[in-house]
């Protein structure tokens, strides 16, 4: 068996590796990144590690070639257009190289109507997947948990959640339990369906004053709701050029486009995600 992960060295991609090791021998594992040098833990596993690129379709056949499962993760860029054009690429040659199923990451935010900058992209991957000659499956994660961590300090400094989010919810899952759900269906037949998609969330979406109570009771420290307009977000947080696609994101959240939930994680792991609080509160520290 040949299973390929792209971006297997990101955030999301490193946790779905390590995931797969404990279901499958690393020898089975091949790894498309960008810089080897990163994998080189991985490498050192027994697990394959091939540099290539996604905007070099010439670099991605011998990553892909007969791959059983190929696990794209997409490339983090912020605007729809680049990662269609990556995804394109990525298409035509897990065509070419045959593979027998592809395993993609998707995102709640896909829905005709939400003004996210990367909507328009995750509303092409079902569409151009249904398109294709390939075997698919889309695992669609809610809102990483993880940033919240690193950002509760600045919270408990401002004292208030400041989402432009209105009265509307978020919800989330853990980048942990979403490695663990990919390495599952990609290890699975019975999960790996063929036009299959599944939503990974949370059992509960929280509004901002419920999330400000979440954050109180796990720091120790009053934090309540006072949200920033998104113009003011998009300023506040344009570090590295983010500041638009963030308060896009918070743009579709508040006309209620990123409150999904759903019960697929228990449906693949035979137990319901980690919860908010107890993520936090095993994290936080």
């Amino acid at each position: 068996m040949k299973i390929t992960i792209t971006g297997a060295t990101g955030h999301l991609g490193t946790q779905i590796v390590k995931a797969l090791t404990k279901l499958v021998p690393a020898q089975t594992l091949n790894l498309g990144v960008h810089t080897p040098s990163k994998a080189a833990t991985f490498a050192a596993q027994g697990m394959t590690v091939t540099a290539m690129d996604y905007h070099d379709q010439a670099s991605l056949r011998p990553v892909l070639a007969d791959s059983d499962v190929f696990v794209y993760v997409p490339s983090k860029s912020h605007d729809s257009y680049s990662r269609v054009s990556e995804f394109e690429n990525v298409i035509a040659a897990a065509e070419v190289s045959r593979v027998k199923h592809i395993l993609v990451m998707g995102f709640i935010a896909d829905q005709v109507n939400n003004p996210f900058a990367l909507s328009a992209f995750y509303g092409y991957v079902p569409r151009r997947l249904a398109a294709s000659s390939l075997h698919y499956t889309i695992i669609r994660n809610a809102l990483y948990a993880d940033p919240l961590v690193p950002y509760l300090p600045e919270l408990i400094e401002r004292q208030h959640v400041i989402y432009p989010m209105e009265d509307q919810a978020l919800s989330f899952i853990s980048q942990a339990d979403s490695a663990a759900a990919f390495a599952k269906v990609a290890t699975t037949p019975d999960l790996l369906i063929d036009g299959r998609i599944y939503t990974l969330t949370q059992s509960q979406a929280y509004t901002m004053p419920e999330l400000a109570a979440v954050l109180t009771q796990v720091s120790g420290h009053q934090i309540g709701y006072q949200p920033v307009t998104l113009a003011e977000f998009a300023t506040m947080y344009n570090q590295g050029n983010e500041g638009h696609m963030l308060a896009s994101m918070y743009a579709g959240g508040a006309l209620g486009l990123l409150s999904a939930v759903s019960d697929d994680y228990a449906t693949i792991m035979g137990h319901p995600a980690q919860s908010l609080p107890a993520f936090l509160q095993t994290n936080w520290v």
